[in-house]
């Protein structure tokens, strides 16, 4: 379970590292708060911090069920691909939005597979099975 929650914790701090690539576009392309539109590659940049926030809502308790039915080096692995997606996400997007799918395909569905086991674990734990 730890590197569950290491994998966690980068997670969160790739989070930061986001929100302090967007402060910095801001500063280099003169977007004054509270401001979120004026240059295209800082509205990329806060499109990519924004669209993270919005997967993280799903990713933390779809680590957290899959956690109680599924082997944590599993876990970590979907988390690793979560992360890696992000990465690969943010670089495509800033580049060129239209090429981002892959990167949305790496991040989204490991949070679909962590939802899907804890739905599959809960029911299997209700039916007794």
């Amino acid at each position: 379970m730890a590197l569950v929650d290491l994998l966690l914790v980068l997670v969160l701090l790739q989070y930061v590292h986001f929100s302090v690539l967007v402060a910095k576009a801001r500063v280099t392309y003169e977007v004054k708060a509270p401001a979120t539109s004026g240059n295209a590659i800082f509205e990329r940049y806060y499109r990519v911090q924004m669209n993270t926030l919005e997967l993280l809502i799903l990713l933390l308790p779809g680590v957290w069920l899959a956690s109680k039915y599924l082997p944590a080096a599993w876990v970590a692995v979907l988390c690793g691909i979560y992360l890696l997606g992000r990465v690969v996400y943010l670089r495509a997007y800033v580049a060129d939005p239209g090429k981002r799918s892959l990167g949305f395909l790496l991040s989204f569905a490991p949070i679909l597979l962590l939802l899907l086991a804890g739905l599959y674990g809960s029911v299997r734990v209700l039916l007794g099975l």
